[in-house]
This record gives C-alpha cells, sequence and structure tokens, in this order.
C-alpha cells in the first residue's frame, strides 16, 4: 500500500510548474503503475496505439522491481522536479 509521502508526491506532479519531457512523463508512470499495481501482467498494446505501447513499456521495464524501490525512486523524482 502506498504510503502518504508518496500519496503527496503523486498530488504533486499535477501541481509543476512546468510540464515535464515526455521521457520523465513515462517515466513517472511507470513508477507510480509499479508502486500501486505491482508488475506489468497486462499484454502490449498493438502498433496502432504508439501511446499505449509507450506507457506498457515504461511500466514493463520495472518489471521485478520491489514496490517500496518504486516509490523512492517515484517521490525522488518528483522531489528533484520540484526544484527546477
Amino acid at each position: 500500500m502506498p504510503s502518504e509521502k508518496f500519496n503527496t508526491a503523486a498530488e504533486e506532479v499535477h501541481k509543476l510548474s512546468s510540464t515535464p519531457s515526455q521521457s520523465t512523463l513515462l517515466e513517472l508512470y511507470g513508477l507510480f503503475k509499479q508502486v500501486t499495481v505491482g508488475d506489468n501482467e497486462t499484454s502490449k498494446p498493438g502498433v496502432f496505439d504508439p501511446k499505449g505501447r509507450a506507457k506498457w513499456e515504461a511500466w514493463n521495464k520495472l518489471k521485478g522491481m520491489s514496490q517500496n524501490e518504486a516509490e523512492e525512486k517515484y517521490i525522488a523524482l518528483v522531489e528533484s522536479l520540484k526544484g527546477n
């Protein structure tokens, strides 16, 4: 179960002064899913869904990472983005 600190960081993402790069957004998405769901067990979206595929790949590459580690990385990434 996500910590209060994680939930706060997840809310703060929506309040950033500037929009992060696409790669950073995908990293945030993958970490968020790893924390809240765990390993990606869904099927890969088709070639006609490039956005869905990118999100799936960002999450899938974290397979095997513990939810605690993903939470720490997510919080650290949000903190670094707030500093910009």
